[in-house]
């Protein structure tokens, strides 16, 4: 059995906040489709910030690439200055959204039970969610690994039923490798993804867990992502800094897309 055991992995560009002007984002997700569509072996997605998200879908139109939002707020509308909710993304053309982002919850006070509610509100909305967890450095350094990634991976499916659950994408990204140039060691990656795994397992049973996608994100680049994407439990990638070039971004599809032959 090849790696991943048949599940289709995902390479999902995040652009933070970056190529935010309508012209700049038509030009790299022209450029995305063009190189990056013939690699049949790997779902591909950009997520480019919100000022950017209708032009990009209008460029991508027709191609195999979906858009996913950065983040979303948990209510369907009200007074949350600054917020988009899920539907809203759903009605621009997002087919995704990312929630839980490490940078969401240093920065900007995404907690676990946020997260959660975020996850449910996007699938009710019709959006796959890409749920993120990780550690952070000290918190690896002390061995706790595994329980953080575990705490977070629970809360965010927390209450979600079996129609629920099967729309869950997971991402795990070690706070310490994000926008670091420090990456998880493949076998770091499978140690905590095969951990995941095994937790959704006890949350949703096996068949759940067997079709769970698990991405791994954090200083992702075409040197290394195909040597991530070959562990058994690593189903592609959320990418950073190295998908805003498309080049280079189409060469991380390509190496993903190659260990799925």
């Amino acid at each position: 059995m090849s790696a991943g055991g048949g599940r289709r992995p995902i390479v999902a560009g995040n652009w933070k906040m970056n190529a935010g002007a309508p012209a700049e984002a038509r030009a790299l997700a022209r450029e995305v489709r063009r190189l990056c569509e013939r690699h049949r072996g790997a779902a591909v997605a950009v997520a480019p910030p919100f000022t950017a998200i209708v032009p990009v879908v209008e460029t991508l139109e027709g191609a195999e690439v979906s858009v996913a939002g950065q983040d979303c707020h948990w209510e369907a509308k009200g007074a949350f200055t600054g917020a988009v909710a899920p539907k809203m993304l759903a009605a621009a053309g997002c087919r995704m959204v990312i929630v839980g982002h490490s940078e969401r919850r240093r920065l900007f006070g995404d907690t676990d039970e946020s997260v959660a509610r975020k996850t449910r509100a996007a699938i009710e909305a019709g959006l796959v969610p890409i749920a993120c967890v990780g550690e952070t450095l000290p918190e690896r350094e002390a061995g706790e690994a595994k329980a953080v990634t575990e705490r977070q991976l629970r809360a965010a499916l927390g209450g979600l039923g079996p129609a629920q659950l099967a729309d869950v994408v997971l991402a795990y990204e070690p706070v310490w490798a994000i926008g670091t140039g420090r990456t998880a060691t493949a076998a770091q990656a499978q140690e905590i993804h095969a951990h995941l795994r095994a937790v959704a397992a006890a949350v949703g049973g096996a068949t759940f867990a067997a079709g769970l996608r698990i991405l791994y994100g954090g200083s992702v680049t075409a040197a290394n992502a195909g040597e991530l994407a070959r562990e058994a439990d690593v189903d592609g990638c959320l990418v950073g800094g190295a998908s805003l070039e498309a080049e280079g971004f189409s060469k991380i599809v390509a190496a993903v897309a190659e260990t799925r032959r």
